[in-house]
């Protein structure tokens, strides 16, 4: 996992609530432990028709959204099932943060786990980003985890909570393991004081 940096990026508008894991990366693509190409069937049934076309009214289909790293999403996004592949989608779709209301617990869980930040704001900031995507869809934001900010276009900084050991693990480009793994002299310190 690659250490989580300051980036400033426009915006993926997807107002849609209560947004399931099986939305945004549908069953038949669990059968594999790799990551690699599933960016690709990110939310697969809206994305393309049953014979695979893209669908060009449907918003990721659209060209000016390629690159954009930040998924504004509509309330109660990431419910449903709990699946890594959810946030492994996102990620290899491009995302490195999605802006909600609320987020399901286990796919908040996943997605800090997986280098993907879920950035929790108020109901007025959040019709506020809608808004400003509709009248300039070009708008961009500058996202901060260090300082734990999101700043507006106006200059606005708007802060969002994150659990301290999260921070750390995506500010260091490290998983659980390895944030154990970090602690190699400190372990093998304390066992040999421990033996003794």
């Amino acid at each position: 996992m690659e250490k989580y940096t300051t980036f400033d990026s426009r915006i993926v508008p997807l107002a849609n609530e209560n947004v399931d894991t099986d939305q945004i990366i549908p069953a038949r693509f669990l059968k594999g432990t790799d990551k690699a190409g599933l960016g690709d069937n990110l939310f697969s049934d809206w994305r393309y028709d049953a014979d695979g076309t893209p669908r060009p009214e449907f918003i990721l289909n659209r060209a000016e959204m390629k690159g954009r790293q930040i998924l504004l999403a509509g309330d109660n996004f990431g419910c449903g099932s709990s699946r890594e592949h959810a946030p492994w989608a996102l990620t290899g779709y491009g995302f490195r943060a999605v802006i909600s209301t609320s987020f399901a617990d286990i796919f908040r869980n996943n997605s800090l786990k997986n280098g993907l930040l879920p950035i929790i704001v108020d109901r007025d900031t959040h019709q506020q980003l809608f808004s400003l995507t509709a009248e300039d869809p070009d708008t961009a934001l500058t996202v901060d985890l260090s300082r734990q900010t999101l700043t507006l276009p106006d200059g606005r900084k708007v802060t969002f909570p994150i659990d301290s050991f999260s921070k750390a693990c995506l500010l260091n480009g490290v998983d659980e393991i390895g944030y154990v793994l970090g602690m190699e002299n400190e372990i093998a310190e304390f066992e040999a004081r421990r033996a003794a």
